[in-house]
């Protein structure tokens, strides 16, 4: 029986930001003394790869049976995003591992010894709880602006072993995040000499941590070709954040592409449309019912909003559980005469209507599966929508008008300038926008992924 060859990473060349987060903790380093480093910037900028192979190198060569962890937003988004590639590039350098995935942990070994890598996820609030008790030689930080300050302040007051060390990297967010005030800001590699002083006289404390930040050129792996490509796919703030590097604050209209050209995604009729899903948004007594049906061309090329039915609680009356699943079984019927739908995604903040939903599904014999909708963050929502529309991916048909006008309408809440929040008062139709939201949310990824292949 043939030998299963084993994946081989193959090393790019490495531009000069990616050299100094390989060698400045080196001992002929100027800056090896400082207490750790951060890399921001662009997204697809070659940061991730080079900060993670870096802590790697830093710690087997430093320590020997000590702890690090490694942390992402989640413990999967950790494993998908960095740990796949990670696991390669050690294995191409000489590397033996042992990736112990009930345990989260990865057991590096060279030269006779080895270290210990824990992998954390910090989502919420609660994840502090999570990297408690444990003692730390190291912390690295994949996607730190994505995690509560209270589990990085948790992980970063667990490193006590003598000459441990901090890395972050990060995509920008806004000018307020916790991060950029109070790590970025306050860091002396990223200050110069007079600020620093300056900051002293004040009595203000700094951290010893060395800034660096990159944009797509600083990825030599990356073709102009497909650079051009990463810029075409962002508009707005997303454009000034994800490829500038900037960190901005969402301000104003959230879909200005589409408000200042909307001849170039509303349209007369449907393109030809390989299946389509339903999102569905419950609403209260001031907000409103809200069912969007999304097609998807072959290829899953274009999104389309082919229909919609809007009911406004407060203006029109709120509806009955059983006007409700009316109403439901009406509209599915009515997109199954023309389109294959088999999965409608709903709030799950409502499990009793979503249990009437599926039972009158069932009795009208639909042939849908009705599914608790992911969720997820808002703000990964809104940068899908705005990318398929910088991409010219995104239709919406002219009878749609619910969906249109919250198109159009949608504005970042100006409340909290340390989040990015979509307004939520009651001016604006947010339901509308949730249900469409729902219908992809399944499929983003995937749909993006597909736009960057071209």
């Amino acid at each position: 029986m043939a030998r299963v060859k084993q994946a081989v990473f193959k090393f790019k060349p490495f531009s000069l930001k990616q050299k100094k987060i390989l060698s400045w903790w080196l001992p002929e380093s100027p800056v090896h003394d400082m207490d750790g480093i951060i890399a921001d910037g662009a997204i697809r900028s070659g940061k991730t790869v080079s900060m993670a192979l870096s802590f790697i190198f830093w710690a087997m060569e430093s320590f020997q049976e000590e702890n690090f962890a490694m942390c992402g937003k989640t413990i999967g988004s950790f494993r998908r995003n960095v740990l796949m590639v990670l696991k390669l590039m050690l294995r191409s350098r000489g590397y033996k591992f042992k990736d112990h995935r009930a345990d989260n942990l990865l057991e590096v070994s060279r030269k006779g010894f080895t270290n210990y890598f824990y992998i954390f996820g910090g989502k919420d609030e609660r994840s502090q709880d999570l990297i408690q008790g444990i003692t730390l030689a190291g912390l690295f930080c994949d996607e730190v602006a994505l995690m509560p300050e209270s589990f990085v302040n948790q992980a970063t007051g667990r490193c006590s072993v003598d000459g441990s060390k901090f890395w972050f990297n990060c995509n920008p967010a806004g000018p307020a995040h916790w991060f950029k005030l109070n790590w970025i800001n306050v860091s002396t590699g990223y200050l110069s000499k007079e600020d620093i002083d300056k900051a002293i006289s004040e009595g203000k404390e700094l951290k010893n941590i060395l800034y660096l930040h990159f944009t797509m050129d600083d990825n030599l792996s990356l073709s102009e070709k497909i650079k051009a490509r990463y810029r075409s796919m962002y508009t707005g703030v997303f454009f000034k954040r994800y490829i500038l590097g900037l960190w901005i604050a969402a301000e104003g209209i959230i879909y200005d592409l589409f408000c200042n050209s909307k001849e170039d995604f509303i349209i007369d009729k449907a393109p030809p449309i390989i299946s389509a899903v339903i999102g569905i948004d419950f609403g209260g007594t001031g907000s409103a019912h809200s069912f969007t049906l999304t097609g998807f061309t072959p290829g899953m090329r274009e999104v389309v909003v082919l229909d919609e039915y809007y009911h406004n609680n407060k203006e029109k009356g709120r509806l009955s559980p059983a006007e409700l699943d009316a109403a439901f079984v009406d509209f599915a019927k009515r997109a199954k005469v023309k389109y294959k739908v088999h999965d409608v995604y709903c709030d799950s903040a409502e499990q009793t209507l979503i249990e009437g939903l599926t039972i009158a599904a069932a009795k009208a014999r639909l042939g849908v599966e009705v599914k608790n909708a992911i969720k997820g963050p808002i703000n990964d929502r809104i940068a899908f929508y705005n990318s398929l529309m910088a991409q010219g991916r995104f239709k919406i048909l002219k009878h749609c008008k619910a969906t249109i006008s919250a198109l159009e309408n949608a504005v970042y809440s100006d409340k909290n300038p340390v989040k990015d929040e979509r307004l939520d008062d009651g001016t604006t139709n947010i339901d509308s926008l949730d249900s469409m939201e729902y219908s992809t949310e399944s499929v983003q990824d995937s749909i993006l992924y597909l736009g960057m292949r071209g």
